[in-house]
């Protein structure tokens, strides 16, 4: 068998911990599997290089923030080879150049094009555990590109797929996907499987399991994955196509705090505003959520989104250096703020789910801002300070409960 591996930050944290994977990834080689490892940077090393470039440019190019990011999965797997070195197990690390992972040129949000697995496999073939960087590639340029936070995971699926591999396995802090965070609800329940549409919206709206990208290839590329906990051996949570788990109204609840609104006011109620607003971010890849559009009064109306906190003050620069083309009288923005969903395949065939949601918000006091709603999700958007009170008030209305 061919196995996957990827651990993140936490996992990788310390001394004891790399000691701690390595040693996990053994009893697969010992059997005589192969085995790949993706890693993420050390703990909070990815925070601390983004704070040091911020202490010289407050508005770093992207570019030079990528080449600085970068650094950190390569101390990551670098010392992880030595660990095994130490153990007596033959292990090699590299990193995206080495490995030829080809990505766009979008720094910062690169998307990975093609991965060369040559290398990999002459690895493989004289028996050593090969050891990647996530989170990385390299672009036509041959400048080091970064796939957004969380893109290790979306690395090893990637590379699940151009191997063929037999399994991909995402260790985190957690043991699995869980109905909630099991750091703010503590009744969580863990799920034993979820599809990839669900997966998919728990990653799109706050869940911090797995990176949506990464599951979106998952589904693409019919990669079936588990999430297990490097700290544990408690059975994981199963993502794959057609689960087979519980079929309640709801899967599970998930929030989402990095999140702002911005709203453009009195623009023209003509055809093509929407579009030049939209476009003018699209562009520069910066993505939007929850939309509203007021009803129109006087030939103006207001439309208000969602971004991501990281993004506002770009998308804010944007969007005033573009005011007069918008037609906008004034472009005002929130950052208090803070997206609380539910999630499940159920609620398509059951009506009168976003009432009882509403209900539960209405009697826990939380005020909605905005709503918007898919086949299999109902997002609202309401105070941060709510927050963590509003996904305890919906994960006990719908007795998600361990």
């Amino acid at each position: 068998m061919l196995i996957v591996k990827k651990f993140g930050g936490s996992s990788v944290a310390d001394k004891d911990k790399i000691f701690n994977v390595a040693r996990r990834c053994m009893e697969d080689y010992e059997k005589g599997h192969q085995v790949v490892v993706v890693l993420s940077a050390m703990g909070k090393t990815t925070d601390g290089l983004i704070a040091k470039a911020h202490e010289i440019d407050p508005n770093p190019p992207k570019r030079e923030l990528d080449m600085l990011l970068v650094t950190g999965e390569q101390v990551s797997v670098s010392l992880m080879a030595m660990a095994f070195h130490v153990l007596g197990v033959p292990a090699i690390s590299l990193n995206a150049a080495q490995v030829a992972m080809r990505t766009t040129s979008a720094y910062g949000t690169a998307k990975l094009k093609r991965i060369n697995t040559e290398r990999i496999r002459h690895e493989l073939e004289n028996r050593k555990i090969v050891i990647i960087t996530g989170f990385q590639g390299i672009n036509k340029y041959e400048d080091m590109t970064t796939l957004g936070r969380g893109g290790s995971d979306t690395t090893a699926v990637a590379l699940a797929a151009a191997l063929h591999a037999d399994a991909c396995e995402i260790y985190t802090d957690v043991d699995g996907v869980y109905t909630a965070d099991p750091h703010l609800v503590p009744n969580a329940r863990k799920l034993s499987e979820v599809s990839y549409d669900e997966m998919l919206e728990f990653a799109s709206l706050g869940a911090k399991v797995l990176h949506n990208r990464s599951v979106e290839m998952a589904k693409k590329y019919g990669v079936q994955l588990v999430v297990l906990s490097s700290l544990t051996r408690a059975e994981g949570t199963v993502v794959k196509e057609g689960a087979k788990m519980e079929r309640m109204l709801v899967s599970g609840v998930a929030v989402d705090k990095n999140t702002a609104r911005i709203s453009v006011i009195g623009v023209k109620n003509e055809p093509g505003i929407a579009f030049k607003i939209f476009n003018i971010l699209a562009r520069n890849h910066v993505n939007v959520d929850i939309i509203i559009q007021s009803v129109g009064r006087e030939d103006r109306k207001d439309i208000s989104f969602t971004v991501a906190r990281t993004d506002l003050l770009e998308a804010m620069t944007l969007l005033n250096e573009n005011k007069a083309a918008i037609t906008a009288q004034d472009i005002t923005c929130e950052e208090g703020v803070a997206k609380v969903s539910i999630i499940g395949a159920g609620m398509l065939s059951n009506p009168g789910v976003a009432a009882k949601m509403f209900e539960a918000l209405y009697s826990a006091n939380v005020n909605i801002k905005m709503i918007a709603t898919s086949e299999i999700r109902i997002t609202v958007l309401i105070d941060e300070a709510d927050a963590n009170r509003a996904v305890r008030t919906v994960h006990d209305a719908f007795d998600l409960a361990d």
